[in-house]
């Protein structure tokens, strides 16, 4: 997984007050609830440093989200008064989470967009978008494009097309090239598809023999998407759970190959000593996160190879200036810094020592 979304967060220095709030939409007087969120992030911000400027500017962002329905939460990054980056989260934080120090606290965040599988999905119905007991003489096509699970809360424009039955084998094929040429954009892993039997098999038949491959049919009628989620929403989470995309996978696959030849590209010695180097290229860890072993802080220097387990090791390079900071976020800031992607796996299948390890570029 790239994590070019995480750019703007380090453009800036810090301190950064961050905050993960649950702003779900699917409980008994939700704006109330916000509110709450919103006044006890402000307080819990000021209580931990943060100037006032900042404090508010994190929790007036409190809920901005509200036009989003269901179940979702937020994560809101801010420094010297200014909000830096806003992100609706698929998964709401189990607590409401904040802090304020030198580095932003991404990790969250940046493991709420694994596993990054991009898709195209279709739906196909007959009738009448708005009555699906009536039968008419029209097919109501629905497309979108999207990076799962960050589009179930922030969903690209959704297209909708009426074609009339007599004419689909030959619009078929349209939208067949109009599908093929959205997948290779955006090099979706699968098109998903959805709805009328009869209708899916003429567009199948239709599309390139490559991206004939990657299509998976979804059970469902192909009703219209809520308003605010993506197209699919139930299916796709069933269909991605337990899954890397194919670009995560075949690094996974890379890092076995490592692992076989020379074993030491794990635990927290090793990728600190990676990230130094600049020879990450892929910042390797286990989920759930919280099956890590305890990690101890790591000192940061002024530039993002500036990373060592002790003061002493980064006095030994000629940094001048240096503070100590959460593993996770160091070692985060490194891999955005240095170019290098986040894999995340699940420990069942691949367990780390420590929980991290680093596939390397050379």
């Amino acid at each position: 997984m790239r994590l070019h979304f995480l750019d703007t967060l380090y453009a800036r220095p810090g301190p950064y007050a961050c905050v993960y709030v649950d702003t779900s939409r699917d409980i008994d007087g939700p704006d109330r609830a916000i509110e709450l969120h919103r006044r006890h992030a402000r307080s819990d911000l000021i209580e931990l440093g943060a100037d006032l400027a900042t404090a508010d500017a994190s929790a007036d962002a409190v809920g901005t989200d509200a036009d989003l329905p269901g179940r979702h939460g937020q994560a809101l990054f801010a420094t010297h008064g200014e909000l830096v980056l806003t992100e609706e989260l698929p998964q709401p934080p189990p607590l409401d989470r904040t802090s304020y120090a030198l580095l932003p606290d991404a990790t969250p965040l940046a493991l709420q967009h694994a596993p990054d599988i991009p898709y195209a999905a279709a739906t196909l119905t007959r009738g009448a978008p708005d009555d699906s007991h009536t039968v008419s003489e029209d097919l109501h096509v629905q497309l979108q494009t999207g990076r799962w699970p960050s589009s179930s809360v922030a969903p690209r424009a959704l297209t909708h097309l009426h074609i009339p039955i007599d004419q689909w084998h030959r619009e078929a094929g349209r939208l067949a090239d109009e599908l093929a040429h959205l997948v290779d954009l955006g090099h979706a892993d699968t098109l998903v598809l959805c709805g009328d039997t009869w209708a899916r098999g003429v567009l199948v038949n239709r599309l390139p023999a490559p991206i004939r491959n990657r299509v998976t049919t979804v059970p469902g009628e192909g009703q219209d998407a809520e308003t605010g989620r993506a197209l699919l929403e139930p299916q796709l989470a069933d269909l991605f759970h337990g899954r890397l995309s194919a670009h995560d996978r075949g690094r996974l696959e890379s890092f076995a190959a490592q692992r076989a030849r020379h074993p030491g590209g794990e635990g927290l010695p090793a990728v600190v000593a990676a990230l130094q180097r600049g020879q990450a290229d892929a910042l390797m860890v286990n989920h759930p996160v919280e099956e890590w072993p305890p990690l101890p802080p790591l000192w940061l220097g002024v530039d993002p190879d500036q990373i060592a387990l002790s003061a002493d090791d980064l006095r030994s390079f000629g940094a001048t200036g240096y503070e100590k900071q959460p593993a996770d976020a160091v070692l985060l800031y490194a891999a955005v810094a240095t170019g290098a992607e986040l894999i995340v796996v699940p420990r069942e299948e691949t367990p780390l020592e420590d929980g991290i390890g680093v596939l390397l570029r050379y």
